[in-house]
């Protein structure tokens, strides 16, 4: 444990000491050995500066010390590297709003009704809303069995993936299927 409270004997010490040319490290375990104290070196140092015996001051430093040689800067051979605005710092893209492109067409009138107005076996296929106002309206035909749309919008969403995609889902349904029956 370190004691900061230096009595005027120890500091009489410590002065004694730095005349007769000893280090920091010695100071502190003469001290601590005579007056059973637990100073550490740094501690001897910081008293030493508060009393004014020693200078931090390079000028004042003993001429046996050598000084350090001053590195030289290797050639670099690297290449300079490309500067980068951070992302944040990077202007924003605009977006410029296109135009929406033409939709597959189907030979079907919709009769254009609102979702309230729709019954529970009316295909929910959307037209309109396109322009700001626009109300959406729905088909309203009678829908296909499985589906929420009638046979002609069924085939009009159908995507080249949507096949397997549902193959997939039967597929998985008669996996768990299965497993019911089994755990029966």
């Amino acid at each position: 444990m370190q004691e900061n409270n230096w009595t005027p004997e120890h500091s009489e010490a410590l002065r004694q000491h730095l005349a007769r040319g000893m280090s920091f490290s010695q100071i502190s375990r003469a001290i601590n050995s005579t007056f059973q104290t637990s100073y550490s070196r740094s501690a001897a140092i910081g008293r030493a500066k508060r009393m004014g015996l020693c200078k931090a001051a390079p000028e004042d430093r003993p001429a046996r010390w050598p000084r350090r040689p001053r590195r030289s800067k290797a050639a670099r051979l690297q290449k300079p590297r490309e500067r980068h605005a951070p992302e944040s710092i990077k202007p924003v893209p605009e977006w410029k709003r296109g135009k929406p492109p033409k939709l597959r067409c189907i030979e079907i009138v919709p009769r254009h009704l609102c979702l309230v107005d729709l019954e529970i076996g009316d295909c929910r296929y959307p037209y309109g809303g396109e322009a700001d106002g626009e109300p959406i309206t729905f088909c309203a035909h009678p829908r296909r069995e499985g589906s929420s749309y009638c046979t002609p919008h069924f085939h009009l969403t159908l995507g080249p993936a949507a096949r397997s995609e549902r193959l997939m889902g039967k597929v998985s349904l008669r996996v768990w299927r299965r497993h019911e029956e089994r755990s029966i």
